[in-house]
């Protein structure tokens, strides 16, 4: 088999997986989702229309599910945006990739602050940092040897 069709047989079995786990998630969480109408003798007509559908224990699995995946989802973005500053530093083929890594997690772990160094150090243009210093440096020597000759 080629590389072609291995990885869109991968991607239609991962369709597959997710799609059976959602449906075995909504059958476990329909089990028991009841809610009582108590509340509902306080109202002195019959009770709203969509108290039908949230009676219903397939449409509350159906919402759980959907809230559990929205929490997953969100606490993946929170890593990617978490883990940023590494991901820049491998994209860019930075030297400084473990540095990085590990003020990652010293922010995630410690404070913030590290966090932001990671994302500095991620994200500077080392090359262009160092010309402009050498720059700076070599201007401020010939500056000196200028100033120190009798004019």
């Amino acid at each position: 088999m080629s590389s072609q069709s291995t990885s869109a047989l991968a991607r239609w079995l991962w369709r597959l997986t997710f799609i059976l786990v959602t449906v075995a998630l909504v059958a476990f969480f329909s089990k028991g989702a009841h809610i009582d109408p108590i509340e509902a003798t306080k109202f002195n007509h019959a009770l709203p229309a969509i108290m039908v559908l949230l009676d219903s224990e397939i449409f509350m699995g159906v919402i759980t599910v959907i809230t559990l995946y929205v929490v997953l989802y969100l606490v993946y973005l929170l890593w990617q945006l978490h883990e940023i500053a590494v991901h820049r530093a491998k994209v860019s083929e930075s030297v400084h990739i473990t540095l990085v890594f590990a003020l990652s997690l010293c922010g995630l772990f410690i404070d913030k602050t590290w966090w932001v160094l990671a994302i500095i150090i991620a994200f500077a243009r080392w090359d262009v940092l160092a010309e402009r210093m050498s720059q700076i440096i070599g201007h401020g020597i010939r500056r000196g040897r200028h100033q120190g000759d009798p004019s």
